[in-house]
C-alpha cells in the first residue's frame, strides 16, 4: 500500500550506494543471494531465539534487496536477476513465521502456518497477475523500474518488513499478530483478484 509512496524517498540513497558499490565491481545477482543468505540467517537466528540479531539481518536483508535493484538500474537488468530477486524475497518472507515457530512451537506453530498459507495466496495472486500482464503488454513504473508488472495491494513489501519489526518487537503476541496479517493478506488477495477480472475481462 506505500510501497509506491516511498519509491522517491528510498531510490536517491540506494543509487548512491549502488554507484559505490559498481565502482567494487559487485554485480546486482550477488548481492539479491547475500542478501537472501543474511535474510535466512535472521529467521534461523529468531528461531533460536536471538531475536534482535535476527531482527538486525532482517533489516540488512532489506537493505540489500534495494541495493540489488538500484544496482540493476545502474548495470543494466537482466530477467534472470529479476526472476532470481523475486524467488529469493518470497522464500525469506516464508522463513521468517517458520522461525517464530521454532521459537515456540506450542503457541506459534498453527499461526505461523496460518500466515505461510496467507503468503501462498499474495504470492500466487501477485505473480500469476504478472504473468498475464506481461502476455498483454502491460506494465507499471509506480513501484520504481521492475522486471515485470508489480500489482500492489493492502499488505506489500513495506506493510511486511513492518509487521515482522513489530513481531519481534513484540514476540509473545506473534500468534496475534500473525492471524492478524494473515486475514489483511486474504484481503489484498481477493482485490488483486478483483483487479485482474476487471483488467483482464475478454471482450465480449
Amino acid at each position: 500500500m506505500f510501497d509506491a509512496r516511498l519509491r522517491p524517498l528510498i531510490d536517491p540513497p540506494l543509487d548512491a550506494i549502488a554507484q559505490r558499490l559498481t565502482a567494487l565491481r559487485l554485480t546486482a545477482n550477488a548481492v539479491t543471494f547475500l542478501g537472501f543468505l543474511i535474510g535466512i540467517a535472521g529467521a534461523a537466528a529468531i528461531g533460536a531465539g536471538s531475536i534482535w540479531l535476527g531482527l538486525a539481518l532482517i533489516l540488512a536483508n532489506r537493505l540489500f534487496d534495494g541495493l540489488d535493484g538500484a544496482l540493476a538500474r545502474q548495470q543494466g537488468a537482466t530477467d534472470f536477476g529479476g526472476y532470481l530477486d523475486i524467488v529469493l524475497d518470497f522464500i525469506v518472507y516464508a522463513a521468517i513465521p517458520l522461525g517464530f515457530a521454532a521459537l515456540n512451537p506450542t503457541e506459534n506453530a498453527l499461526p505461523a502456518a496460518f500466515l505461510i498459507f496467507s503468503f501462498v495466496g499474495t504470492g500466487t495472486s501477485f505473480l500469476a497477475f504478472a504473468i498475464v500482464a506481461a502476455k498483454r503488454g502491460l506494465s507499471t513504473d509506480l513501484r520504481g523500474s521492475k522486471s515485470f508488472y508489480y500489482l500492489g495491494g493492502l499488505t506489500e513489501g513495506t506493510e511486511t518488513i513492518a509487521f515482522f519489526i513489530l513481531c519481534c518487537v513484540l514476540p509473545e503476541h506473534f500468534p496475534v499478530l500473525a492471524v492478524i496479517f494473515g486475514a489483511l493478506c486474504w484481503v489484498t488477495t481477493a482485490t488483486r483478484v478483483l483487479a485482474a477480472r476487471s483488467m483482464f475481462k475478454e471482450e465480449g
